[in-house]
């Protein structure tokens, strides 16, 4: 997929570079280059190019094969298989190929060919396993302890850069984003801090979370066509006064470190890997409700600055210029999970009844808390990666490959390093870091990095910008795949299965099967909803909730079922006391069993 700019003047004080390219389609031939190999590249050397202001204008993206090969595999998923997402290496073993649930058997070196055999300008790579990885999220932990800064330097760092500074190599533009859910940590998870842990001060006394992203930074920012961007958390961890500034002098200090100097950083990057939304269009943190700004009185936004991801990585850009950057920094935002569409995104702001119903009734970020950052019920794809979408921002990009886990809902005893985190469970009652709200996540999810069949399906559900929404793609009214008018239906079932229960809450799956020998081009199941019970969040169906009266619907890539066929859906509910089944479905006002 190439990435092209939108026709807008750049911010004034950025990189000189490369002007937009016109807007090219991906042909067929990158579908064909996926899953090939590049015969000889690393033997070939590639014409060395200029530096230039945005890596991402213009350019071809490297589309990863592996990701590719599992999103193709789900149904639906053909619609965004071509788009590119992060390499993410997150052990040594990932260098060479180790059969890893991100990387499958390739190697960093498979990788590069392979972008070479694309024809691409852009390859797109997570650095990812510091000492002691993740001092405050057990799911993330890597192999590597707290005080083995050596190996990470050795091992780790010194490997990826001979392979990344390989002659074959010199035409690809290389986008690293270094050490997320690193450095943020030292600021809000540490000393008397109510959030703070034992493993976080560690890595703050010993300094190898900065001296590790500083040599980082150093030996990959000596490659003249790498360009290194900083993970710089979300606006729901470092917005606040006091986490903000002191963040981005970090940076600076880590940008300092070890043999690094701000030139080697072209920018940073916001919520890799995390949900919050890009754009809130229903409310502002200038705001007033009652006469009073909601930014003090909004449980949701709790004093933050920022409201969402761009209003807060286009003011950190300045913080960080400010705090010793360099002017010509840019900005990423991950949007792979923070589109939170589907029928339960809001189409205007709350009541001004109070400024909790104005913001909660608005917005279109649904998770329980800003805090909850692990497989989230409800969330959706985001904006498809484009580059220079806003002044500030480089593009916005998928860092974190939809599909794939942030961590098991249960313990899961591996030999990858990682942790069983409560904030993965969905009966969870949550910490102080997500002030002891229940943690939103899905249930029967695998490791970290390990595909989730569930979450990707509900991710396509839940897109926004709806899949199938930009121009001349199937799926828009008049165009093939638009789903028929409800057919009369013989035979049908349906399975209705509790799958967790905690206090108020409930999580059920339902499966609906045509027993019949006709197919339905659409479908609508109703129940009515006993106990008082109130569906609150969905995946892979549309579900509202009209007083006790529930319909369920489909559409696009399950908005039919073949004859003999069945499509499953997922909902989030409330209820008064003990879930309680509905006694009776209707499938298009036909009675089911």
């Amino acid at each position: 997929m190439r990435y092209d700019s939108p026709s807008k003047a750049r911010e004034s004080g950025r990189r000189r570079g490369t002007a937009a390219a016109s807007a090219v389609v991906l042909a067929a031939g990158l579908l064909l280059a996926v899953g090939q190999t590049a015969s000889g590249a690393e033997n070939d050397p590639a014409p060395a190019q200029q530096r230039v202001d945005n890596p991402y204008d213009g350019a071809q993206v490297y589309v990863n094969p592996v990701w590719a090969a599992n999103a193709a595999a789900e149904p639906g998923g053909s619609a965004i298989a071509d788009q590119p997402t992060y390499v993410w290496l997150d052990r040594i073993g990932a260098i060479e190929g180790n059969d890893s649930p991100t990387t499958g058997d390739y190697g960093l070196r498979d990788h590069l060919d392979e972008a070479v055999s694309q024809g691409a300008d852009l390859f797109q790579v997570v650095i990812y396993n510091l000492p002691g990885r993740d001092c405050a999220a057990l799911a993330s932990n890597g192999e590597l302890g707290p005080d083995e800064l050596d190996r990470y330097e050795s091992e780790y760092i010194d490997p990826i850069a001979e392979i990344l500074a390989d002659p074959a190599y010199a035409g690809l533009r290389i986008a690293t984003i270094i050490e997320i859910d690193s450095l943020p940590n030292l600021i809000t998870n540490v000393g008397s801090r109510e959030t703070a842990t034992p493993q976080c001060d560690e890595m703050l006394a010993n300094g190898n979370y900065v001296n590790g992203v500083g040599y980082a930074l150093a030996q990959l920012g000596a490659i003249p066509n790498v360009y290194n961007y900083v993970d710089a958390g979300h606006h729901g961890w470092i917005g606040w006064d006091n986490n903000f500034g002191a963040s981005a002098d970090l940076f600076f200090e880590a940008a300092n470190a070890n043999g690094a100097s701000p030139d080697d950083v072209h920018g940073f990057i916001a919520n890799t890997a995390n949900y919050s939304a890009l754009k809130e269009d229903h409310f502002a943190v200038g705001d007033i409700v009652n006469g009073q700004p909601i930014r003090g009185e909004a449980s949701w936004i709790d004093w933050n600055n920022y409201v969402d991801e761009l209003s807060f990585a286009q003011a950190f850009r300045e913080e960080a210029i400010s705090a010793g950057f360099n002017s010509d920094i840019g900005m990423l935002i991950d949007t792979s999970r923070n589109g939170w569409g589907g029928s339960e995104r809001p189409s205007g702001p709350g009541p001004q009844t109070s400024a909790d119903e104005y913001v909660d009734g608005g917005r279109y970020d649904r998770r329980i808390h800003l805090g909850n950052w692990c497989n989230q019920a409800g969330a959706g794809l985001g904006e498809r990666p484009t580059a220079s979408p806003e002044p500030g921002i480089d593009a916005y990009v998928w860092a974190k490959p939809p599909g794939e886990s942030d961590g098991s809902s249960e313990e899961i005893p591996n030999d990858e390093g990682k942790g069983f985190d409560r904030m993965c469970d969905p009966t969870y009652e949550g910490n102080p870091r997500n002030q002891y709200n229940m943690s939103g996540a899905l249930d029967h999810a695998p490791l970290s990095g390990h595909w989730f069949s569930a979450q990707f399906q509900e991710l396509l559900a839940n897109a926004h910008p709806p899949l199938g929404s930009e121009p001349g793609e199937p799926g828009e009214p008049g165009e093939p795949g638009e789903p028929g008018e409800p057919g009369p239906v013989t035979g049908c079932s349906v399975d209705y299965s509790l799958q967790s229960q905690w206090n108020a809450g409930y999580v059920v799956e339902v499966t609906v099967t045509n027993t019949s020998s006709t197919a339905l081009p659409s479908w609508s199941l109703v129940w009515t909803n006993p106990n008082g019970q109130q569906v609150t969040s969905a995946w892979n169906a549309s579900v509202t909730q009209q007083g006790t009266q529930v319909t369920a619907s489909g559409s696009g890539w399950n908005g039919s079922i073949p004859a003999g066929g069945s499509v499953s859906f997922g909902f989030q509910g409330t209820s008064n006391g003990a879930h309680v089944a509905p006694a009776a479905f209707s499938l298009n006002d036909s009675v089911c069993s």
